[in-house]
């Protein structure tokens, strides 16, 4: 807000700044270079009021996961034909890749982490499930609007979507856009979108 200082800023706007700050350390130092610490000093608080607003680092991580998942929704159009808004999300994914290539790094550490850490997996896979169904929806959408072929089946085929993209950022050198728009140039060729 114009003219308000860092001191008086609303609640929601302080917790957004610390998930950010979080954010952004996790891409440049990874999940197991993320500190409590850096966090509060990035966004010019103490520890104590990061703690405030997440009383624990799996709150913290929580909405980090929610942030990064919200750049990933913002590649979902709510408008068009089931088609069009599949092309959107392909489209998206892209623009993603080139204008914020830390998204991808981030889902890579936190599905890496996800593996070891229990309650993050919880996380990551209410995370996941959403992604598997909006994709399935809008497959089977697309296919009852005639867009793709009858023989693809809709939660088989966003579970290949998922796994395709979700390997392309968790591969060291596949997370470049190059490398992720070679995969959803597979992906668009496979649901003949291309």
């Amino acid at each position: 807000m114009p003219g308000t200082s860092k001191a008086t800023r609303p609640t929601e706007s302080r917790r957004d700044e610390l998930a950010l700050a979080a954010f952004k350390e996790i891409a440049k130092s990874g999940f197991e270079g993320l500190r409590t610490r850096d966090v509060a000093n990035a966004v010019g608080v103490n520890v104590a009021t990061l703690h405030y607003h997440f009383p624990t680092k799996e709150d913290l991580i929580r909405a980090v996961v929610g942030f990064t998942m919200s750049r990933f929704q913002s590649t979902l159009a709510n408008e068009g034909t089931a088609r069009e808004r599949l092309q959107g999300h392909f489209r998206g994914l892209r623009r993603l890749s080139r204008e914020e290539p830390e998204v991808f790094s981030v889902m890579a550490e936190l599905w890496m982490r996800s593996v070891r850490d229990a309650s993050l997996a919880k996380i990551i896979g209410k995370a996941n499930d959403y992604w598997l169904a909006t994709l399935g929806s809008l497959i089977q959408d697309a296919r009852s609007e005639g867009a793709l072929p009858k023989e693809i089946e809709p939660d088989g085929m966003a579970a290949v979507v998922v796994a395709t993209l979700r390997g392309s950022y968790l591969l060291p050198g596949k997370r470049s856009p190059e490398g992720i728009d070679k995969a959803i140039q597979q992906l668009e060729r496979l649901l003949q979108l291309r």
